[in-house]
């Protein structure tokens, strides 16, 4: 067996160029097959990120916009925080609006948080500090601003202490900048950043003064790691509607269902580039069993000769499918290494961690081998059925 491995690879080496020809061909398969998978993780990656630093990674709690009698209260938050299975659970108010500094004057989108609002939303502090408790005791004109406005409005990263104002309820209100936060990578923060490019976090107390509400939009829910999200979601739900003596004047959003439905369209569109990327395996595996057919035709006397000696037809046989195995090993082999190569630069330059992906490793290769086994499998039966006598008088 030693043997016949060792002549399979000292065949190869008489073409060399048409041997790396064919590697090539199934290097390049292989690499897309990679390339498309590390895509598809890194994208997946990106969105789970994206939607967990907004807080969609669980529930949020809200009233149905027809029912205008019923508004979430700091009573509902209490029954909300004390419920089982939830970890953390804070009032959520949005206001679009427009801000102004001394140099500029844009759209923003207002939220107001508590204090605690970095476990929940993944609010990542740059400069200064996030939103305290006495912040929202004591309703603070203080906000925290992403780092796009901060470079728009003042051209540096760090305007700690600087003053902005805010448009609300048709009056304007001045504030502190205490805390510059990191702005998202872009996928969800830019997709509606043509509309409300800036946003700015304010104290949920300080936002109710200004609109001279008591209730809340909306209450964000961190769940316990293992819940079901959807049951306790109509607990939730029950519950409120108990105390407020009502039937259906709540909703509870599954925020995880949306982001796992984004992955899903990610998956279906990977699976398309994916099938792409086999086709282009096939045609590799075709190039291998029209250089294995070739071959075969050159080396007839050298067949005849071997059989003539005392080869076997399984020699023959296994001689020619290593061959065919050799050049798909070898050309999967560049094939992962290009494709990791060129996914770590996409990575590295979008910013995106790239992590070994051993399943579509697997997957590529043993397709690679697979098929070129199959497509390797005619040229070699071919060679081995040759009679010796016919295959010494061939030129």
């Amino acid at each position: 067996m030693a043997d016949i491995f060792r002549s399979a690879f000292q065949n190869l080496g008489r073409k060399r160029l048409r041997t790396a020809l064919t590697m090539m061909g199934v290097a390049i398969g292989v690499a897309s097959v990679i390339m498309i998978g590390n895509i598809s993780q890194c994208g997946t990656d990106a969105l789970t990120h994206e939607f967990d630093s907004l807080g969609l990674s669980g529930l949020s709690i809200s009233t149905l916009e027809n029912d205008s009698q019923v508004v979430l209260t700091d009573t509902d938050l209490k029954i909300v925080r004390e419920s089982e299975n939830v970890e953390k659970a804070m009032p959520v108010m949005m206001q679009a609006t427009s801000v102004q500094t001394t140099r500029i004057t844009g759209k923003a989108l207002v939220w107001g948080i508590d204090a605690d609002a970095n476990q929940i939303i993944s609010l990542n502090v740059l400069y200064g500090r996030s939103i305290s408790v006495s912040d929202v005791k004591s309703g603070a004109r203080v906000c925290m601003v992403d780092e796009n406005f901060s470079q728009a409005s003042y051209k540096r990263n760090n305007i700690i202490g600087k003053k902005l104002s805010i448009t609300c309820s048709g009056g304007t209100e001045e504030f502190e900048v205490v805390g510059i936060v990191k702005t998202g990578s872009g996928l969800l923060q830019n997709f509606i950043g043509s509309y409300i490019p800036n946003f700015v976090y304010v104290p949920y107390s300080t936002m109710q003064q200004l609109l001279g509400k008591s209730s809340f939009d909306q209450i964000a829910v961190k769940l316990k790691s293992g819940t079901d999200v959807d049951k306790t979601g109509d607990m939730l739900v029950q519950s409120l509607n108990r105390t407020n003596g009502s039937s259906n004047a709540f909703v509870s959003n599954n925020l995880m269902k949306q982001r796992d439905s984004l992955s899903n369209i990610l998956g279906v569109v990977t699976l398309i580039l994916s099938s792409v990327g086999a086709i282009s395996l096939l045609v590799a595996s075709l190039s291998i069993m029209t250089v294995m057919l070739v071959s075969v035709n050159e080396r007839t006397r050298e067949i005849g000769i071997k059989k003539s000696i005392g080869a076997r037809k399984k020699d023959i046989l296994l001689e020619f499918m290593f061959e065919a195995i050799l050049i798909t090993l070898f050309g999967s082999l560049f094939g992962i290494l290009a494709g990791y190569g060129i996914s770590y630069l996409g990575a590295s330059y979008f910013g995106f961690a790239l992590g070994i992906r051993l399943d579509i490793m697997a997957l590529a290769v043993g397709f690679s081998v697979l098929t070129g086994m199959i497509f390797g499998v005619y040229p070699a039966m071919k060679a081995a059925k040759m009679n010796p006598v016919d295959a010494l008088r061939m030129e």
